[in-house]
């Protein structure tokens, strides 16, 4: 993966020059916290990082502790001793639809735990990785979305719901201790060099299938640029809300083109809710269903507030998208054959929707 390099940060306003503190990361082992450890440990301002995650951090890297612990149920007293900042990566996901609950719950609990312990260790300051989701996706939302807009996520989507109550539990902690200080970032999919996050996964998936006509504007946030707003945000102790995402956005007829793939199947939103209902529930997919309005409406934000306090994307929506997407045996097919294979996928979508609805029929009827 290549890493754009970015400037160190100055001290963030009316902070003025401080020794380096020592900063926790939790979710230190995935494919942005490793990114991120790496950053905050060659930053002049910190002088350790401690790693924290279900398994130790693979490798070495001067400057930081690794320690593998649940957030849901680890002693994290001693974790958080001498801590200054925290930056909370790690979030629970769900694999199916029975997994959804419990992984919520732990989610929250982990999350709820953490600041607890912070507060007690007197931590001064909190860096928590949201979404954009948490904005919802509503036929009204303005294009784009600020940091003013409210939090509204779709009821049915418990990624959604759950980052919206982890900003809720950090806001609680900031308020409730005088000279804490708490960053929420809200970043769009994210993507990288062969890399695609859970969201943007579930996304793609689920967009393959268009619910009625709907097709709205899209954004792909590279994870080097994820990383670098980050690390912008604990060392310069931003306070607030800031949406993370590329300048502007793309159409979903844009992303097609871009990845080589089939158009998509128009089909009544009903039937697609049920298909990937049971999708979900088999396994077949990553998608769960309460995702489904993500691609029917609008939810792209605005990064004017990250970018006034300094960041800036070193890649847009298209190079952070082809940057993750190898393209598609579907466009090395000539337009007559595109044609035929997607009038024969759109009779076997239908067909398989209609059976899709059959079935949950039946196994409702069959219920004591």
């Amino acid at each position: 993966m290549t890493t754009e390099t970015h400037p160190p940060a100055e001290p963030g306003p009316g902070t003025g020059e401080r020794p380096a503190g020592r900063v926790l990361v939790t979710g230190g082992a995935g494919s942005l916290g490793r990114q991120v450890v790496a950053a905050l440990a060659a930053s002049p301002w910190v002088s350790e990082v401690v790693s924290v995650d279900l398994a130790d951090l693979d490798g070495r890297v001067d400057g930081v502790r690794s320690a593998a612990a649940d957030l849901a149920t680890a002693d994290l007293a001693p974790l958080l001793a001498g801590i200054d900042a925290v930056v909370h990566l790690a979030f629970a996901k769900a694999e199916s639809g029975d997994d959804e609950p419990a992984a919520a719950a732990a989610d929250v609990r982990g999350a709820s735990r953490l600041l607890d312990a912070a507060g007690v260790a007197g931590v001064g300051h909190a860096v928590i990785l949201s979404s954009a989701t948490v904005y919802g996706a509503w036929p009204a939302n303005p294009v784009p979305l600020t940091e003013e807009a409210p939090v509204r996520p779709n009821p049915g989507s418990g990624y959604a719901v759950t980052r919206a109550e982890v900003e809720r539990l950090g806001v609680e902690w900031a308020t409730d201790r005088d000279g804490a200080g708490l960053a929420v970032l809200r970043p769009a999919p994210t993507v990288g060099d062969d890399y695609e996050s859970w969201l943007s996964s579930a996304l793609r998936q689920a967009s393959g299938i268009r619910p009625g006509d709907a097709d709205p504007p899209v954004q792909f946030v590279h994870l080097d640029d994820v990383a670098a707003a980050v690390v912008l945000a604990c060392e310069r102790r931003l306070e607030g809300i800031y949406n993370v995402a590329p300048d502007g956005w793309i159409t979903a007829e844009q992303v097609r083109a871009l990845r080589g793939s089939p158009p998509r199947v128009p089909v009544p939103e009903r039937l697609s809710g049920a298909l990937a209902a049971v999708a979900w529930r088999w396994r077949v997919a990553r998608t769960p269903p309460g995702l489904l309005p993500y691609v029917v409406h609008p939810w792209v934000v605005a990064n004017d507030r990250l970018e006034a306090e300094g960041w800036r994307p070193t890649r847009s929506n298209e190079e952070a998208f082809v940057a993750a997407h190898d393209a598609t045996p579907w466009s090395r097919l000539s337009p007559g054959r595109r044609q035929e294979l997607a009038l024969a996928g759109t009779a076997t979508v239908l067909t398989g929707l209609a059976a899709g609805a059959v079935a949950l029929v039946l196994r409702h009827r069959r219920r004591p």
